[in-house]
C-alpha cells in the first residue's frame, strides 16, 4: 500500500520507529508479517489491494510491477552457519 495511505503511516521498525519503506499491513516490530510470502504472490495481493482502493487498471499494474523491486526481495536471505555447513558438511568440535 501507498505509504501515505495507511492508516498508520507505514510500518514500526524493532525500535519502534516508522518504517520509511513498508506499510503497516506488511511490516510490524521490525519483521514482515508475512515473511514466505514470495515477491510474486506480493504482486498479486498488491494489484488487488489498488484497484480496490479504486486505482485505475493500469496504475494499480505499474505500481504492483515495482514489488519484486523493493529491497525486501532483493537482498538474499540471511543464512545460518558457513558455506560448507549450508552444503551439508559438518564441522568437527
Amino acid at each position: 500500500m501507498p505509504l501515505s495511505k495507511d492508516p498508520r503511516g507505514g510500518g514500526t521498525n524493532a525500535d519502534g520507529s516508522k518504517s520509511s519503506e513498508y506499510c503497516s499491513r506488511c511490516y510490524s516490530e521490525g519483521a514482515f508479517t508475512q515473511p514466505e510470502m514470495t515477491a510474486e504472490e506480493m504482486t498479486i495481493l498488491v494489484e488487488g489491494k489498488l484497484r480496490s482502493m479504486h486505482f485505475p487498471g493500469f496504475l494499480a499494474k505499474r505500481f504492483a510491477k515495482e514489488v519484486p523491486t523493493l529491497r525486501r526481495w532483493k537482498s538474499p536471505p540471511p543464512r545460518s552457519g558457513s558455506p560448507r555447513e549450508s552444503a551439508g558438511e559438518a564441522r568437527a568440535v
